[in-house]
């Protein structure tokens, strides 16, 4: 993929790629390829969706891009430059401008720290603010977030699930951040919270000028955040556009059958297509040529011995398929 205006992008990815190893002593080393050579950039004030199905990737890649870990190759760019060559003090300063909403509002908050404690932590880590000034900025961030800062005594427990995604947000929020990696943060709320939270996200990101990743297997969802989309499989992006054209004309196979599994609320607009047939590959023994081949309804023998590059088959619009150019693929209106 081609490199974007510098003054354009706040964070870049530059050939990501990410092996866990296995094996015991006896037993030859399995190579996890959680993140496969991914290059992306995110630009001022939008939102940029990762989508795909569990176990493609798309959260290690979330954490490579903010160095929660380390990269096995490539490179991170903020700002333009690289990360991965920051000391652990300037990591720590570079902590205030890029932060994460993390999917489990139960595990991510500690139990044993009350709501106004945990909100204030970043604060006192980074020594920001201190006594009255601390606690008015506290009461500020859970006004926010739509909570009441007169519960900052309680506890996470005390708390449902959506204002427990709430206290997440305000804590990512508490250092003034340039961008946030949201990690599939409505994944694990009920249907009703969800519309709550995800309308919570886009208003502060319009009022703080936030810049987004957005990690998600719901297309359904990211149709109304993003910006952009990029769908990744078995640790590589597929396909990239913006989203308007991501869902009206999808130029990867693997796009369309995720578009066609999203739920649709009119009888009249399903079709008898469900999710991606099959499961998606093992990331220790990938298929040979296109990972999605063994699923793919178009592949030809190309497919199965030729590893596809990501290329522009349309301004601004990329896609990893030998076909691209001469299938007609099915959107969403």
């Amino acid at each position: 993929m081609s490199v974007m205006p510098a003054n354009d992008i706040i964070l870049e990815g530059v050939d990501l790629t990410k092996h866990f190893g296995g094996g015991g002593l006896l037993a030859s080393p399995t190579i996890v390829r959680a993140v496969d050579g991914v290059s992306l950039g995110i630009r001022r004030g939008e939102t940029f969706a990762v989508v795909g199905e569990s176990g493609c990737g798309k959260s290690t890649l979330g954490r490579l891009l903010l160095r929660l870990i380390e990269p096995t190759g490539g490179d991170v760019r903020y700002e333009g430059h690289s990360i991965l060559k920051l000391s652990k003090s300037d990591l720590r300063k570079l902590r205030r401008e890029l932060q994460i909403i993390f999917q489990d509002p139960y595990a991510s908050l500690n139990p044993r720290m009350n709501v106004g404690d945990i909100i204030a932590e970043p604060i006192w880590l980074h020594n920001l603010a201190s006594g009255r000034e601390k606690r008015e900025r506290v009461a500020d961030l859970m006004r926010t977030v739509g909570l009441l800062p007169t519960h900052s005594d309680r506890y996470p427990h005390e708390f449902s699930g959506g204002q427990r995604q709430r206290i997440g947000i305000a804590r990512a929020l508490a250092l003034d951040p340039s961008l946030v990696v949201a990690d599939e943060p409505v994944s694990a709320l009920d249907v009703s919270v969800q519309a709550q939270i995800i309308n919570l996200l886009l208003d502060l990101q319009d009022r703080l000028k936030l810049s987004m990743l957005f990690v998600a297997h719901d297309l359904g969802v990211v149709r109304h955040v993003s910006d952009r989309v990029a769908v990744m499989y078995l640790g590589r992006i597929v396909e990239t556009a913006s989203t308007t054209a991501l869902y009206a004309t999808p130029r990867h196979p693997y796009t369309e059958a995720l578009l066609a599994a999203v739920p649709k609320a009119d009888p009249a607009l399903r079709d008898q297509t469900n999710a991606p047939a099959g499961e998606i590959a093992d990331p220790a023994n990938p298929p040979s040529g296109c990972a999605f081949h063994p699923r793919c309804p178009y592949a030809v023998d190309r497919c199965r011995t030729e590893l596809p590059a990501l290329r522009e088959i349309a301004p601004a619009h990329w896609s990893a398929c030998h076909r691209s150019a001469e299938l007609s693929l099915r959107g969403v209106a």
